[in-house]
């Protein structure tokens, strides 16, 4: 994976929404209007790529984009509408914990017969699909940990301290080889994927995009702190155990080393980091600030409803035979070895 200052090419528009916001990027036309964000669906593929388009440009931007349209008074416009559409959505669809404790002790419950995705890929996927997996999680892992770090100016003391440790590990400690984000690309490299940033955002679905852009929503709004710690907290916690199973996955379809090694770094980094997000991080979070109880509820449990979104519609399509992808990777099945 080589960094490209340019940054990766606008991808493909799928409706009026993404298709204005791109052109508004290339300066070519109008922004939507605010009653067409009004009425889309916001799980919808044109709305989700829309705010993707919309948060990206905090990230690495885009290729052929000016910079300074990260804070383009008409596009943070646009982009609050999208995010109220999407934000609305995830309160009245997710069933939300009335304590912290609860929703916590949920996750640290393993099914006795698990039905997820990585009970799938681990007892009878295919190749193809772990590539398709990973195509679909490059859209997050290539930037691993970058959403959770805008949370750390919003946090302080106890937490605050905790928080910049495991974003520490997830930066590989010091050492650029061990970077998360490296190690996800040396996966895909076993995979036979292209490791190029943003290569798979147009092959991404709908789903896959809803699970970054509630990352990077809960990071950008200071009001949504509470949110992200939550976030974090059932990402850290249902890491290790899915991790192993991947990792199991892998070893099973002879993926590759690197392949397996990905997955088996998480395994043992983040029953560590389940730990200190538990009891530093969200503890000290809430010994300062009581009131945020609710928001991090509301990050475990709407994390639980995106991701369980996202493994449907992964299942039904693998079960059924086909693709999960918008675009299908058969062109680059040369590539592995």
């Amino acid at each position: 994976m080589e960094y490209d200052h340019k940054g990766p090419q606008l991808p493909r528009a799928r409706g009026p929404l993404s298709s204005a916001v791109m052109d508004h990027l290339l300066d070519k036309g109008p922004l939507p209007a605010p009653g067409d964000v009004a009425g889309a669906d916001p799980y919808g593929d044109d709305l989700q790529l829309a705010l993707y388009l919309c948060y990206e440009l905090h990230y690495r931007g885009f290729a052929d984009v000016s910079p300074d349209l990260e804070w383009d008074p008409e596009l943070l416009r646009v982009r609050a509408a999208l995010e109220h559409r999407f934000l609305t959505a995830l309160r009245a669809g997710t069933p939300v914990h009335d304590r912290v404790e609860d929703a916590l002790g949920e996750l640290l419950v393993e099914p006795v017969d698990g039905t997820g995705v990585s009970h799938f890929l681990r007892d009878e996927g295919e190749l193809w699909q772990l590539r398709e997996y990973a195509a679909h999680r490059s859209l997050y892992h290539l930037k691993e940990a970058d959403p959770h770090a805008w949370v750390l100016p919003r946090l302080w003391g106890r937490a605050k301290a905790a928080m910049a440790a495991v974003e520490f590990d997830e930066y590989g400690g010091g050492r650029p080889d061990r970077v998360h984000a490296r190690l996800f690309a040396d996966l895909m490299t076993d995979l036979g994927l292209d490791t190029t940033y943003g290569r798979y955002l147009d092959a991404g679905s709908a789903e896959a995009l809803a699970t970054v852009n509630m990352m990077s929503l809960f990071g950008l709004h200071r009001s949504l702190r509470g949110a992200l710690v939550g976030h974090f907290a059932a990402v850290e916690i249902t890491s290790s155990p899915g991790s192993r199973r991947l990792a199991e996955a892998m070893r099973r379809t002879g993926a590759g080393p690197a392949a397996e090694h990905f997955y088996d770094e998480h395994v043992e980094a983040d029953a560590v980091h389940e730990q200190v997000v538990r009891h530093e991080v969200i503890a000290g979070l809430l010994e300062q600030e009581p009131h945020l109880a609710p928001d991090v509820a509301f990050g475990i449990d709407a994390t639980g409803y995106v991701e369980d979104r996202f493994a449907a519609r992964l299942l039904a399509d693998w079960r059924a035979g086909r693709s999960s992808l918008r675009t299908p990777l058969a062109s680059e099945t040369s590539l592995i070895s």
